[in-house]
């Protein structure tokens, strides 16, 4: 076992090193999130009187229930448990499958796992160190959660900043299975993404039919065990010790799986296809390459459009008369108007729109990032050798991540419709109008790939960046100067009383236009790096 475990020191400082960059910003990222709760969620509930009212509709309001999950205490460090939780854990997971996914199956995908297992590296040594920096990376948020909120209670701290590194922890053991089963870094990535999904929606689908967590569904999510912790809420220790075993068992699993294995094989292969007839063309490569993930977020945008859509008329009621949640919910992406209901209801759906045009943004840097692979993986050199120009080659790819990028945001708007039960042509142009910064964004990534291919990930941050300017800016009452950093706070606000002014949507679309012409510009004159 010594032997199969050789060399796990030096792998895990390169792991640290080549994260150097990406790993402190999403801790720092995630961490702030939930300490910055406090003093929004001050602001919005000043008293104490104010807060137990809020608690009480929010417990009674299963739209609220479904988002974010029961209520258990009426303190600030309680709400700011209900209010971040649960995302921090998200972001917290996601974090880990990308760690791990990038220091297991990725390093094979791409050769370099070769290179060092020709020195005195052991089998288990790389799934080692990935789990390792998948644990350090984790210690630091529950660190600084811990942290940042102990002056609201040093208990409920320490359990909140628990649960979130154990989220991570266990996805991070999640996408260490994928990574054995899958013969792609992508599709790992895509297991894991799709469990953690999944998580969300029984959590949501638990939270909405029954309140204080008590629901079957629930309790099958992780995502649903932080909120049983019961930060600041009389903490429920015992309930880490379901992250525990879960984690136990996991990486159990995915050691057992690597030592059954050869380096690069897995035990779900590709499937090769036919290299004719409708793969004919560099586009309908690239469809081929890329179609499994089009559907996989438009069956996603679609589904997710329909919950929120349903959400939207219980989040208006609970917004009522309170001007401070009225004024976040106006600066994401909504006009109250005067406070009638279907105001109300228009700037919530307004404000999901926007979430799902600033979510969209990762699909577009992910399709066009497949540039990027097909090159460092060695697959796009004997392509370009024949009778294909690197323009057509690019072309095509960028296609995909353009056209499905208005794919998925039709279908999220047509959720957001069916949910809801109204006219879809409103509700749907909100969505669509999403688009020219969605593609603005994307059209970033082509360029970085383009001109400095190295540098290309970089593009990650800035859609990283537009989220986060867009989820917790206004809750933290940030600058609209810095607010407008973020493509998307310059669009119109759809549905409601705005008016639409086309400028923006012209010069965004122009700016994506000039961008992605100056990345296939600059990839046609550099060398291939494979």
């Amino acid at each position: 076992m010594n032997n199969g475990l050789a060399g796990t020191g030096a792998l895990l400082r390169l792991a640290l090193r080549h994260d150097r960059v990406m790993m402190p910003v999403w801790t720092l990222v995630t961490a702030l999130m939930v300490v910055s709760m406090p003093g929004s969620l001050g602001s919005v509930y000043a008293t104490a009187a104010e807060r137990a009212r809020a608690a009480a509709s929010m417990n009674a309001n299963s739209s609220m229930r479904a988002l974010y999950g029961p209520v258990f205490d009426d303190s600030l460090g309680a709400l700011t448990a209900w209010r971040g939780g649960v995302y921090a854990a998200v972001l917290a997971a996601a974090m880990s499958l990308v760690i791990v996914v990038r220091h297991t199956r990725e390093e094979e995908e791409t050769g370099r796992q070769e290179l060092l297992s020709a020195a005195m590296v052991g089998r288990r040594a790389p799934l080692t160190a990935a789990l390792l920096a998948a644990l350090v990376a984790n210690a630091c948020v529950a660190l600084l959660v811990a942290a940042g909120l102990a002056g609201q209670g040093a208990p409920g701290a320490v359990a909140l900043g628990l649960a979130v590194a154990a989220t991570g922890m266990f996805f991070a053991c999640t996408a260490a299975i994928a990574a054995q089963l899958t013969e792609s870094a992508r599709a790992a990535k895509g297991i894991t993404a799709a469990a953690l999904g999944a998580a969300f929606v029984l959590k949501a689908a638990g939270d909405a039919g029954t309140g204080g967590g008590r629901s079957a569904l629930t309790w099958a999510s992780p995502l649903g065990w932080v909120e049983n912790v019961r930060a600041f809420a009389a903490e429920r220790w015992w309930v880490l010790l379901l992250f525990a075993a879960a984690v136990t068992v996991q990486a159990g699993a995915a050691y057992a799986l690597a030592g059954r294995r050869d380096l690069g094989m897995s035990f779900l292969p590709s499937r090769p296809g036919p290299a004719e007839g409708r793969l004919g063309t560099a586009g309908a490569l690239a469809w081929r390459l890329q179609r499994g993930s089009v559907l996989g977020w438009s069956a996603g945008f679609l589904i997710a459009g329909v919950v929120f859509g349903g959400m939207a008329d219980g989040a208006a009621d609970l917004v009522g008369d309170n001007d401070r949640t009225r004024e976040i919910i106006e600066r994401m992406g909504g006009q109250s108007g005067s406070g009638a209901q279907g105001a109300l209801t228009d700037a919530f759906l307004a404000t999901m729109a926007g979430m799902f045009g600033m979510v969209a943004a990762l699909y577009a840097v992910s399709a066009v990032l497949r540039l990027s692979g097909e090159e460092s993986g060695g697959r796009a050199e004997p392509l370009l050798a024949n009778a294909v120009g690197r323009l057509r080659w690019a072309g095509g790819h960028l296609a995909v991540a353009f056209g499905g990028s208005a794919l998925i945001l039709l279908l999220a708007g047509l959720g957001l419709a069916l949910g809801h039960g109204r006219e879809p042509g409103a509700v749907i142009g909100a969505t669509l109008a999403q688009l020219p910064a969605v593609w603005l964004i994307g059209a970033l990534a082509a360029l970085l790939y383009g001109a400095v291919p190295q540098y290309a990930a970089a593009a990650w941050g800035v859609a990283g960046g537009a989220l986060a300017l867009g989820w917790v800016g206004p809750a933290l009452n940030l600058p609209q100067a810095v607010l407008n950093l973020s493509p998307f706070a310059h669009l119109p606000r759809l549905p409601g009383a705005q008016a639409l002014d086309p400028v923006p949507l012209l010069v965004l679309t122009a700016l994506a236009a000039a961008l992605t012409a100056a990345g296939l510009g600059t990839l046609r004159r550099r060398d291939m790096i494979a």
